[in-house]
């Protein structure tokens, strides 16, 4: 849960307002297809960055490259947003006021306590609240392309597990891209190329750290964060690199290598040896429900008054397997009485996890709401589990899943972003054909 409200939160804050109050400016400052940015949103977004890196601003590239950079960076959220949006993604406000009060809590506050620190900071409710229903479409739109375009089959597997060997080395990553557009001419895949080149000199000679240089020079996403990828196991790392890195030691760098979205360079930050690491207990419950869906059919208010009946036909003593079977409407289970059979606390999400976790065995919940619907819970029991070789073959397939969705979301947006129209109206930096949204790379700095 951790993790997931810090993504919500960070990426909130590209939207949200800054610190230091800025006063808005009237005007366009992108056309993004049918939508705009105004300045006032690029102003409050670029002042939010310079917030995070108070103390250490020499870090940032100019201003100009980095307003270009956040620009981008508000491009691309606006796109996934009206894809989103296009494709039928929703959120409701109940998923919304669901996550705020899950980020309150993290932050042992009250809700009317956290929109007093946010007004401090000079974000109203409101705004936090639209930027968390951003955050959550973006989220929607990658489950829906995991779910419709990944898939890990067993020979996958069995393929991963054969070339670890016994080995469980983690590797914490970094990288820098200098990106090189769909249909590229000779002119830009050598313009890119010496880009690259030049950016590896500065690092080799130590003008300038790994982490710097990404942030000064990198096209990818991730820049302002020095380029960090996080912790990779063998199997996240596309194959290009993985070769290397297993014969890189902390603070090594690739060279650069051509992919399909330009030129990259790859730095082992740290590398550890998971398999060494003592066995992790997991705990596992045994549970049935009652799924009463919202959908276009049936919408939120008459599925909770549906699952309220249903509740109250349980205290009174109904049979709760008969029910499920007559009632439940998730079709995998429903046969079985709603038996869920033995599973990891967030197997059906963190919500329903939390739930389940509550009850004591034997317990039935009151009616809860997830994504899927209005659930009703039996617990049956609880047991601490080492799954071993069935976790490993789990963790592999999650592993590759990831990867591969990574590198199709990575493409899909860089095709959504290809096709837009956008009129950059009032950005400074550099905005010509080739794509090139970093700084250039001084001159003399081109030589290894």
């Amino acid at each position: 849960m951790k993790k997931l409200l810090a993504s919500f939160l960070a990426g909130a804050l590209l939207l949200a307002p800054a610190f230091a109050q800025v006063a808005p400016i009237d005007g366009i400052a992108v056309v993004v297809d049918e939508d705009v940015i105004l300045q006032s949103e690029l102003d409050r977004a670029v002042a939010n960055i310079r917030a995070q890196y108070a103390g250490r601003t020499e870090q940032l590239p100019p201003p100009e490259v980095l307003e270009r950079q956040v620009a981008e960076r508000l491009v691309l959220l606006k796109l996934q947003i009206a894809r989103a949006n296009s494709t039928g993604v929703k959120v409701t406000s109940q998923e919304v006021d669901q996550t705020i009060n899950a980020i309150a809590a993290q932050n042992q506050v009250n809700v009317d306590q956290l929109a007093a620190q946010l007004a401090r900071d000079g974000t109203s409710l409101p705004q936090f609240r639209d930027s968390i229903r951003d955050e959550l479409l973006v989220q929607r739109l990658r489950q829906r392309l995991a779910q419709s375009q990944i898939s890990v089959s067993d020979a996958e597997v069995d393929a991963a597990l054969a070339a670890q060997q016994g080995s469980g080395m983690q590797y914490h990553l970094a990288h820098i891209l200098v990106a090189v557009p769909e249909g590229a001419t000779p002119e830009q895949i050598a313009t890119a190329q010496s880009k690259i080149e030049g950016v590896q000199g500065l690092i080799r000679r130590g003008e300038m750290d790994f982490a710097a240089a990404a942030v000064r020079y990198s096209d990818s996403p991730n820049a302002l964060e020095g380029g960090d990828l996080g912790w990779r196991s063998s199997d996240e790392i596309p194959s290009a690199f993985a070769d290397l890195v297993r014969n890189m030691s902390p603070g090594q760098v690739t060279e650069p290598i051509r992919g399909p979205s330009g030129f990259q360079m790859l730095q082992v930050v740290e590398s550890r040896d998971a398999s060494q690491a003592a066995p992790t207990l997991v705990t596992q419950y045994q549970a049935s429900h009652i799924l009463i869906r919202v959908d276009e059919n049936t919408g939120a208010a008459e599925a909770k008054a549906k699952a309220d009946t249903l509740h109250a036909r349980l205290v009174g003593g109904a049979d709760f397997a008969a029910l499920a079977r007559e009632e439940s409407q998730d079709p995998s289970s429903q046969a079985r009485g709603g038996d869920l059979g033995w599973f990891a606390r967030d197997q059906f999400g963190p919500d329903f996890g939390a739930e389940v976790a509550k009850l004591d065995d034997g317990a039935i919940s009151a009616p809860f709401r997830t994504q899927a619907g209005w659930h009703i819970v039996k617990r049956a029991g609880s047991r601490q589990s080492d799954v071993g070789d069935t976790s490993q073959r789990d963790q592999v397939r999650e592993t590759i899943g990831r990867r591969k969705l990574e590198d199709e979301w990575n493409r899909f947006l860089r095709e959504m972003r290809g096709e837009a129209f956008v009129d950059f109206r009032n950005v400074a930096g550099p905005g010509d054909a080739d794509g090139d949204t970093g700084e250039t790379v001084p001159t003399d700095a081109s030589g290894s």
